[in-house]
């Protein structure tokens, strides 16, 4: 395919590699922000701005991991045609991390408003959802099943 193609490639698993490091600490900081005692509030007020400022970081490492995904799928035709039902499976993926990522934002607003009331138990099941879908991606598009 070329040159070019290895290049958008290779950009396409920095991005979305980089977008997966916020999608795996973003949650992380939610646990520790369930967990901040009363009255702490120099500790919340830390964490909510390392989150703030995470967030903000994640944003256009997804949009660049989007763009350059949908290069390589319409630009250079990679999961079209017979024997594609394993893209539109990561298809499925992807849009379920992207609603996650959304997710994401609008837990950090309640826990920033002081309006959330979930555990640090529940965050901590919440934190393992993109390293479920990152497994399943990764298999599909290496072991392409089907």
């Amino acid at each position: 395919m070329g040159t070019g193609y290895l290049w958008v490639k290779a950009l396409h698993i920095v991005f979305v590699t980089s977008w997966f490091a916020g999608l795996f600490y973003l949650p992380r900081l939610f646990v520790n922000l369930a967990m901040v005692e009363p009255g702490s509030q120099a500790e919340r007020d830390r964490l909510l701005l390392m989150s703030r400022k995470l967030w903000r970081f994640m944003q256009p490492l997804m949009i660049l991991a989007l763009a350059l995904g949908l290069w390589l799928w319409l630009g250079y035709g990679v999961g079209l045609g017979a024997g594609s039902g394993w893209m539109h499976a990561k298809l499925a993926i992807v849009v379920a991390l992207l609603a996650y990522h959304h997710a994401c934002g609008r837990i950090l607003k309640t826990l920033a408003s002081g309006t959330d009331r979930r555990s640090h138990v529940w965050y901590r099941w919440f934190n393992e959802v993109p390293v479920i879908g990152l497994a399943v991606a990764v298999i599909l598009v290496v072991v392409k099943p089907f």
